[in-house]
């Protein structure tokens, strides 16, 4: 029975559309060109990379569902990519949050970033613009594979005034790093955006973690957490041999890494996906109205 399973997934991963192919050929060449000293490679290898692996992750899942961004929602990728950069320009606020005084960072640092600072705002762009298509599409491929057939769970209710007791809990958690400067804030700024928006999409209509969990659908928040914890891994093992990269300063047990990121920053990367997921879900919403029809195992919007 594994084994027949294994043979059909390899069977639907041949079968994929040519530039998934392209995507694994950037990947391997990168890899390749960085490893070999190449310089504009290894200084610009996280946009690179990230793209090879949206290419190839894209090309998958329209074989296996027959959707994807790259062929049948063009246009929401563009709208995702924007939220995307968007979002995380935001983090890069918290992260230096008195910007005007000082361009001391928190928690981050980038390192041999280009010198040009309107290639250097190019590559700032093209590398956020790869991180929510690529947690997402992960988060798609899992669904349509790994949860596909997990059954539904206990449904969880919760009263309306407990979703605006964990809206006044978000706000307070995303404010708390903008007024209160400390390297110790770093998880309010990973954690707090889920119930501060999750909660305002489920009462708005919009697709939510809550509206899941309200019908026992646990399958999206699974897939997101693991999404969230399979591209943190990718990002620090890219990140620790390119040349531009980024490393972390936190006040808890942060000499104590895998790759360039203390261990239990790891921690962070599953909840990462889903904060991320109810922002995008949030600021989709204000461009039109809710979608009539929202599948289990979607995670992007279709027009």
């Amino acid at each position: 029975m594994i084994a027949r399973e294994i043979s059909s997934q390899l069977l639907e991963f041949t079968n994929m559309k040519l530039y998934g192919y392209l995507g694994i050929v950037i990947v391997i060449l990168a890899e390749v060109f960085l490893f070999a000293g190449n310089q504009f490679v290894g200084h610009w290898f996280t946009p690179i990379v990230w793209t090879g692996y949206i290419l190839f992750v894209d090309a998958w899942v329209f074989r296996l569902a027959r959707r994807s961004l790259l062929t049948t929602d063009r246009v929401e990728l563009l709208i995702l990519v924007f939220i995307s950069i968007a979002a995380w320009w935001l983090f890069e606020f918290y992260n230096t949050p008195r910007f005007w005084q000082s361009n001391a960072e928190l928690w981050w640092h980038y390192h041999n970033l280009e010198p040009n600072p309107y290639l250097r705002r190019l590559g700032y762009d093209w590398a956020f613009a790869t991180i929510f298509p690529a947690m997402f599409l992960t988060a798609r491929l899992l669904m349509v594979t790994v949860t596909k057939n997990r059954k539904s769970l206990r449904p969880m209710q919760l009263r309306t005034r407990w979703l605006y007791l964990l809206i006044g809990i978000g706000a307070t958690g995303s404010l708390l790093p903008l007024i209160f400067i400390s390297e110790w804030l770093a998880p309010a700024v990973w954690l707090s955006f889920i119930p501060l928006l999750d909660p305002i999409n489920y009462l708005r209509g919009w697709p939510s973690i809550i509206g899941d969990l309200r019908f026992g659908n646990y399958k999206r928040l699974l897939a997101l957490l693991l999404s969230g914890g399979l591209c943190g891994i990718l990002w620090e093992f890219w990140n620790y041999w390119a040349l531009s990269k980024w490393t972390y300063t936190v006040p808890y047990f942060g000499n104590v890494k895998i790759f360039e990121m203390p261990v239990l920053g790891y921690l962070g990367f599953p909840p990462f996906a889903v904060e991320c997921w109810v922002i995008y879900i949030f600021f989709r919403s204000l461009l039109t109205r809710p979608p009539a029809r929202f599948e289990n195992d979607e995670v992007w919007i279709s027009l």
